[in-house]
């Protein structure tokens, strides 16, 4: 970006973590009428991942804004339509790239179009596709849908996690080019159908050109961000840097200067109007929860290190396999990596910001504790040594 608009304020850092913490929903009254549904447009996005410790990232995004909502409900919130006659029909969300792999509000699939197309324009891919298997696949979903990969043929030739059959290649490239939408998850498998029976039709379309999808886009990664700087915007969404240029001015965001950030930035002008004030959550956050995706945002707003370890070899873990960083008062305040032993949450590894982190790191532990139905918290070791005491009374205290 060549020539930059002034910026209409200045925002100290403090009032930055604040506004993204609302924008997260992460300060203030929790929107239990809209539940996870609500918190699926607030974000724009909900990542998903294979890894469940105390549940699946999915589900843990939910719970760290609302509380201890049922994990059942999580799952129908996301897949299962509205009663008879209501609308949409189909499920409220789809999966699709944004982030990563993500749970996308339903209305939100035009907006991704431009990826739509740049996929089916892709000039290679990493799996051959057999020839007829393309054409296969949708008649037989279109016959018998909605179906797993294994009950259309096999998802794999052989035991190898990257080696798809044919037909597993043929599916996912449906899924890429928009044909086909995963419809829910089934002991983890996608279940895919025909997006014309799964997406609204007044949404199945891909007529909005890419000015219009980024557009829309950039708009949603700022408003879910609060305040953000051009890579945040763009690490949202993952969009190229020269997409964000190309739409930002005329996105509805304003430019913003945020104190000690260093660089320009832009914010959503809701955000801008009313201080963000309420009460914090105290929680436990999936490591793969938006309002910590961007290790470098993680940084800059909270001064935290975030890193996930779950792919690093044991024996060069800092922190564990699944450290879930701890929330409260609007701060970072420490890490936990649980594992669960019958009805027993452990925490294998504990990190703490000092003393004061104790009261609210026990909180976080009871209340995710409760949550996946464990009747006792056992803390295995503490980072430092001194604090491993203070931790284990105060949640024998606060168990008692």
């Amino acid at each position: 970006m060549t020539t930059l608009p002034r910026p209409t304020t200045t925002l100290t850092a403090d009032d930055a973590r604040r506004i993204a913490l609302r924008a997260q929903g992460l300060l203030g009254a929790p929107d239990r009428r809209s539940g996870v549904r609500g918190v699926l447009r607030h974000l724009g996005a909900v990542q998903l991942d294979t890894i469940s410790v105390l549940a699946r990232s999915h589900e843990l995004v939910p719970y760290a804004r609302l509380g201890a909502v049922g994990r059942k409900t999580v799952e129908q919130a996301y897949w299962r339509p509205d009663s008879a006659g209501a609308s949409p029909a189909g499920p409220h969300a789809f999966e699709y790239w944004s982030h990563a792999a993500c749970l996308l509000p339903v209305e939100e699939w035009p907006h991704f179009a431009f990826r739509r197309r740049a996929y089916r324009n892709r000039p290679h891919w990493n799996h051959e596709l057999p020839d007829g298997a393309y054409e296969q696949v949708v008649k037989q979903l279109r016959t018998e849908g909605p179906l797993t990969a294994t009950e259309l043929g096999g998802a794999k030739r052989t035991s190898e996690w990257w080696d798809w059959s044919g037909t597993k290649v043929a599916v996912e490239r449906a899924l890429m080019y928009g044909e086909v939408v995963c419809v829910e998850r089934r002991g983890w498998k996608r279940v895919y159908d025909l997006a014309e029976r799964a997406v609204p039709a007044s949404l199945l379309h891909d007529e909005l050109d890419d000015a219009e999808c980024l557009r829309r886009l950039v708009r949603l990664a700022g408003e879910s961000l609060g305040v953000g700087t051009r890579a945040d915007i763009a690490d949202y969404h993952r969009l190229k840097a020269e997409q964000v240029d190309a739409v930002i001015e005329d996105s509805g965001l304003v430019p913003v200067e945020v104190e000690g950030w260093g660089r320009p930035a832009w914010a959503d002008p809701a955000a801008l109007a009313t201080p963000p004030r309420g009460r914090h959550r105290t929680t436990l956050l999936s490591p793969f929860d938006s309002l910590i995706w961007e290790r470098a945002r993680t940084e800059r707003i909270f001064g935290f290190t975030h890193r996930l370890e779950a792919y690093v070899p044991k024996p060069k873990r800092v922190y564990g396999y699944f450290a879930m960083p701890v929330l409260a008062g609007g701060r970072l305040v420490g890490r936990v990596d649980p594992a669960r032993e019958g009805r027993t949450l452990v925490a294998r590894q504990v990190t703490l910001d000092g003393p004061k982190a104790v009261p609210a790191v026990a909180q976080a532990l009871l209340e995710a504790a409760t949550w996946v139905n464990c009747t006792n918290v056992r803390v295995e070791r503490v980072d430092a040594p001194a604090l491993h005491g203070p931790l284990t009374t105060e949640l024998a205290r606060t168990l008692g």
